[in-house]
This record gives C-alpha cells, structure tokens and sequence, in this order.
C-alpha cells in the first residue's frame, strides 16, 4: 500500500540539516568523533542550567496526587501567568496568562499558529534564507508558503514582501535572532515591517499576522532583541526552551499574542483547539512546571560568543567569507568560487565531507551559494578543524 503522495514527495526533498546530521553519524563510526567536525545541526551541547537539574530532581520525586493527570489543554494556569510576565518584560507589553498558550516545542506552537489562521489557499511570506520546515508547517494546513528574497545584508527587503502581499495573505513569519544568519531585525526595520502591513489591510481589508519565530531570541550577542508584540496589533510569538535552557529533547514552549490583537478570544480559543485536534494535546506537563519556575534562568550565551569569535578566526584564516552574526549560533557563509568563477554550495560541502567537515548548504535554507555551519560544539572541535578548512581551500581552488 503506498504512503500518501505529499509525504513521498516530502520525503524526497526531506531537510538537509537531518542528511547531514545522518551522514556525521556514519563519518564518526568510521573515523572517530575526535576526527570529524560535525558543524551541521543546530543541537545545543551546553548543558542546561543547574537550576534546571535540581527542580527537575526535585519535581520527579514528588508524589503529588493528579500531576500525571490531564490538565486544561493551553496548560497549567500557573505557568501561563509566569511566562506572561516574562512575556511583559521582554515585549514591553502588559498581558496576562491568557494571552499565552503552552506549546510543544516552537515547531508545535508553529503548527498550531499556521492552522488556526489559515484557510485553504491561503499565503504565508516568508524572507530567504529561512529555516525550510516553515515550508512543512504550512503546507501541512493547506497554506501556500511564499519566499522573498531578503536584503544582501539579510534584512528584511519591505520592497520585496510588499510585492507579495494580496488578499490572500494571511502572515508573515520573521524569525530574529535568524537561522541560519544569526541576523536581528531592528526596531527600525520591524516598525517599517509593520507601517507596511497596516497600509495593506487599509487597501484589502485583511490585515495580516506577523508570527514571529524567537527561540534564540535570549541567545544575542549585541543587547536586547527588540519586540514584536508593543510594535504591531496582529502579533504572535512562539518560542521555546530548546535554545536558552539547551531543552531541544523536551519539546517545551510557548505561544504569545499581542495584547491588541482582534478578536483575542476566538484567536487563543482557536490555538487552544488547534493544540489539542493536532494531538500534542497539551504541552509535556513536568516540563511546563520546570519553565514555569525558571523565567530568570538561561543557558551562558557568553560561551557561544566565545565560540562564534574562535570559528570567525578559522574561517578567516581559510579565507572563507561570512556573515556577522548576532545571535543564535550558525555562521552563514559564502561558497567559495572555484578557479573558473564557480560557486556552487552543495558542491563545496561534498568538497568538504572529503575532509570530514559538515555543514548544510545554502540551497537548504533557500539561498543558493551560501552555507550554514552550527558552533554550537566544543571550542576543541572549532579550533582542531583550522588545518582541515585549509586543506579544503586549497584543494577546492
């Protein structure tokens, strides 16, 4: 019997990060892991903080009657009050819990998001490079993703989104601090996001969601990330605790929205509904107790930026262009030219494999010529693949 044909269509343009993170595991049980350099997913290696570890000890030992049980499917009550004062403090807004909902990990809460506001048909725009499951996300609710390109620094070009914007339009996803760029959308360009969007459903009568994607929003290495939700009426944010407690595994986040969003009570009933018909039901209950109690607590991002200096002085040595990030932990880089003025990314990580150095290439992201490489691995492994990024220039050229 066969699979359905948007799944085996899926599967065979399926992640490259996953193809590369699949391809590392196999290099390692034939080299060594000390021997490769595996800078190809973005899987946190810092562990969480000690907070965490000790509440989770502690939670895991009580013997409360009913904590396994079934809870209100947006979550526990408690915890929605907790992160709406985090949500306060970094959004510079005034909510409470019931303008959050508790969601399995970003991608849930993403989902749930994509099939509350989209009908059929309906268009969701999004700035290249991208992280390319927002693509599953909406196709998997009858949505249209549609891609524009973003500025050469990897801003967001308002001349570009402003020509994809019709009636059909339903959102826009931003995602800062970007993968795979690590760029930050400023307060300027998010205001400028946003006097756009207001102008467009003056003309359509449709005024579209920013869904803004954060969860590297704590991982910023030049201040504050600025808000969403005190900028634009139609705002939504899914984050999680994947990045800043380095809790990938435990698929904990949240959902936020703007406190001057329209018809606020269809719109959290809709994503309170869309959480429990898609099956996660409700976000992982031991978890939602542990973010609930460490709204303070993050991971040390002092140790990326360590990390993202030490791979800038490999590449740099390479002679590998970059650009500059300023949060998450990827370095997006440009494809070097061959000899003859070639550049092609899927070529040059192949190139690199040689040398038992991962990365993605740009094409996985929606940016042909360009690659991505994850630092978030030990400082050893960055500072021991300096003699191989060498030999692979000069090979390569």
């Amino acid at each position: 019997m066969a699979i359905a044909e948007s799944i085996q269509n899926a599967l065979a343009s399926s992640s490259m990060i996953r193809k590369m993170f699949e391809e590392g595991i196999q290099l390692k049980n034939r080299h060594g892991a000390d021997k490769v350099f595996d800078f190809s997913l973005g899987n946190p290696d810092i562990e969480p903080p000690a907070a965490f570890h000790e509440l989770f000890v502690k939670l895991a030992q009580e013997d409360e009657k009913g904590s396994h049980g079934y809870m209100p499917n947006a979550g526990y009550a408690n915890v929605r009050e907790a992160l709406a004062k985090k949500v306060c403090r970094e959004q510079n807004v005034k909510v409470d819990g019931s303008y959050i909902v508790m969601a399995s990990g970003a991608a849930g809460g993403l989902n749930v998001v994509i099939k509350t506001i989209c009908n059929p048909g309906d268009e969701v725009i999004v700035s290249r490079p991208y992280f390319m499951e927002y693509k599953a996300y909406t196709t998997n609710h009858g949505a249209k993703l549609v891609e524009v390109d973003s500025t050469e620094d990897f801003d967001l070009d308002l001349s570009a989104i402003g020509a994809a914007l019709n009636e059909k339009t339903a959102a826009i996803i931003i995602n800062s601090p970007n993968n795979p760029t690590g760029k930050i959308y400023s307060a300027a360009s998010l205001a400028s996001l946003a006097s756009l969007l207001k102008e467009h459903g003056k003309k359509t009568g449709r005024l579209p969601y920013i869904v803004s994607d954060e969860p590297y929003r704590e991982i910023a290495y030049t201040g504050e990330v600025p808000p969403i939700l005190s900028c634009y009426s139609e705002a939504i944010v899914v984050s999680s605790y994947s990045k800043s407690l380095s809790l990938p595994g435990e698929r904990i986040g949240f959902i936020a929205v703007s406190p001057e969003i329209s018809a606020k009570d269809d719109l959290v009933n809709g994503l309170i509904y869309a959480t429990r018909i898609l099956g996660f039901v409700n976000a992982p209950a031991l978890m939602q107790k542990i973010v609930g109690s460490l709204t303070e607590a993050r991971v040390d991002v002092s140790i990326y930026e360590k990390r993202r200096d030490a791979f800038m002085d490999v590449l740099n040595e390479a002679g590998i262009e970059y650009a500059l990030p300023q949060g998450a932990f990827y370095l997006f880089c440009k494809a070097p030219k061959r000899a003859n003025g070639e550049s092609d990314d899927k070529a040059f990580v192949e190139h690199l494999k040689k040398h038992l150095i991962l990365g993605v290439p740009g094409s996985g992201f929606g940016k042909q010529g360009w690659l991505r490489f994850a630092y978030c691995v030990d400082e050893k492994i960055i500072s021991a693949s300096k003699t191989a990024f060498k030999e692979a220039m000069k090979s390569w050229q």
